[in-house]
């Protein structure tokens, strides 16, 4: 059955009761994938694959079609019956013949001069506060923060302010953690994406303090700003998701790994 409601006078007093938690927004800043990821091995069969269907199922491109006609065109220049007049009158004007042949070895001498830009970049094990690390994966910002009388690697967070939207926290957490840092960032909704209630000890807890809730905002990183430590910024990293649980206590783990994406 359900529990008797109590009428409530109108010259009755309703006293509001303070919640004993701590609310807090927190932001999980990603920056998504550079570049592609490296083929696994069925990957690369497979597109061995489609490029040998292709091969053998195209019609010949401009190029190849050219070269069959200065092939045609060398015939009949070594053939008896050649007439040189009728070959200057297929050509326009003064313009100069350039073969097929010749544009093949201008085009390899380019090749060889054209030096592609590394897919590793040497930060991946050095330098865990650069941008510039795993391009062909997607990062997570984390700081560290004092939490109590410890520190702890988190996603950044500050603690709920009268008259603000947990939103509105959650882009003054990024703020906080990073003063010096001109980021562009990109907010993917106004809606939490996931909640972490912690607890503080048992022998901490009184009648108006128990814990906080974490309210997290998922942000992209929507250019390649470069970030460096610096005196006014807390201690950063940037972490695929699975250097997580390198950094990151297990039941905040469990929570953040729920929502970040391994793009």
């Amino acid at each position: 059955m359900a529990a008797p409601c109590r009428r409530v006078a109108a010259n009755d007093k309703i006293e509001s009761v303070a919640s004993p938690w701590t609310l807090m927004g927190s932001v999980c800043l990603q920056r998504l994938p550079v570049i592609s990821q490296d083929k696994s091995p069925l990957e690369e069969r497979f597109a061995q694959l489609l490029h040998q269907q292709e091969l053998e199922k195209s019609l010949l491109s401009d190029h190849e079609l050219r070269l069959l006609e200065d092939a045609e065109r060398l015939r009949r220049k070594q053939s008896d019956d050649y007439d040189s007049d009728e070959e200057e009158e297929d050509r326009h004007g003064d313009e100069e013949i350039v073969l097929a042949r010749d544009l093949e070895d201008a085009w390899e001498e380019k090749l060889k001069r054209f030096l592609p830009e590394p897919r590793r970049t040497g930060a991946e094990l050095e330098d865990m506060s650069s941008l510039e690390r795993c391009l062909a994966d997607s990062l997570v910002l984390l700081v560290e923060q004092k939490v109590g009388d410890q520190k702890h690697w988190l996603l950044p967070q500050v603690s709920w302010e009268t008259g603000e939207t947990l939103r509105q926290t959650a882009n003054r957490a990024l703020a906080a953690s990073l003063p010096e840092a001109a980021l562009n960032t990109m907010f993917l909704g106004n809606t939490p994406c996931g909640v972490y209630k912690h607890k503080v000890p048992r022998a901490m807890r009184t009648e108006t303090f128990a814990g906080a809730k974490i309210f997290f905002f998922k942000a992209i990183l929507s250019d390649s700003a470069r970030l460096s430590p610096s005196s006014e910024t807390l201690p950063f990293v940037w972490v695929k998701k699975s250097e997580l649980q390198d950094y990151l206590k297990p039941a905040y783990l469990e929570k953040v790994s729920r929502f970040v994406l391994n793009l």
